[in-house]
């Protein structure tokens, strides 16, 4: 496996053995790192990584990111596992592969304040590549790379190409606005239609809004669950 290779502004930075790339990142953004760090660690069963980004709008508009990072992920790996494995994402970040869980995506950032101009936004992958059991069917909500028909799949190259999908869509949301992503997001979320329980609101998935906060019907009302709810302390 050779060393990842990422577009012109980004820049990677391997960490090995139990270091967090997240965590990592996190605290090299803390420190004023550049905006474009790529930390990662390509582990031999689990793929982990996280971009450092550095927002120019407020931190409602900046999670994004996070929508835009997994549809990122689904257009790279889309590009090298074969046309059957398909490609889903939950609201909340996890990731699915053929309808199983299979890692997801998390986010934290310098501020909390949804009107505030945060000074660092940083979205984390976790991605298994093979799983923890030898009997998968034991956890058959839950999968792996590996065991979806993505064997040939390299990590390195799968690290480079979510990299570079997401670039293609950060160009495309300071260009044309959020709309373009509403509509590819939508096109790969799970559940919506379907009842489900987030943050102790339960009802049916209707959508997102316009800064992808969830909207959540019940009996008596729709809830509205903003993205900054994701945000996790750094």
């Amino acid at each position: 496996m050779s060393e990842p290779s990422f577009p012109p502004l980004f820049s990677g930075l391997a960490v090995e053995g139990a270091i967090d790339p997240f965590d990592k990142a996190c605290v090299e953004a803390v420190k004023g790192c550049d905006a474009g760090l790529v930390v990662y660690n390509l582990g031999a069963n689990t793929l982990r990584a996280a971009i450092v980004f550095a927002p120019d709008v407020v931190l409602a508009d900046a999670l994004a990111m996070l929508p835009l990072c997994g549809v990122g992920f689904q257009n790279a790996l889309g590009a090298l596992a074969p046309p059957e494995v398909a490609v889903h994402l939950d609201w909340n970040g996890d990731l699915r592969i053929n309808g199983a869980s299979c890692g997801r995506l998390q986010v934290a950032c310098s501020d909390t304040d949804p009107a505030a101009l945060p000074s660092w936004l940083v979205i984390g992958l976790t991605l298994p590549l093979w799983p923890t059991s030898d009997n998968p069917g034991e956890t058959p909500d839950q999968t792996a790379l590996y065991s979806e028909g993505c064997a040939d799949v390299q990590a390195d190259a799968l690290l480079e190409s979510w990299v570079k999908h997401t670039l293609v869509g950060i160009n495309t949301w300071l260009d044309q606005g959020v709309a373009p992503l509403h509509k590819e997001w939508r096109a790969l979320a799970f559940g919506v239609g379907e009842d489900m329980t987030i943050n102790d609101f339960s009802g049916t998935f209707l959508g997102v809004d316009e800064q992808f906060g969830l909207l959540l019907r019940n009996a008596e009302t729709t809830h509205l669950i903003p993205l900054t709810d994701l945000l996790e302390t750094p």
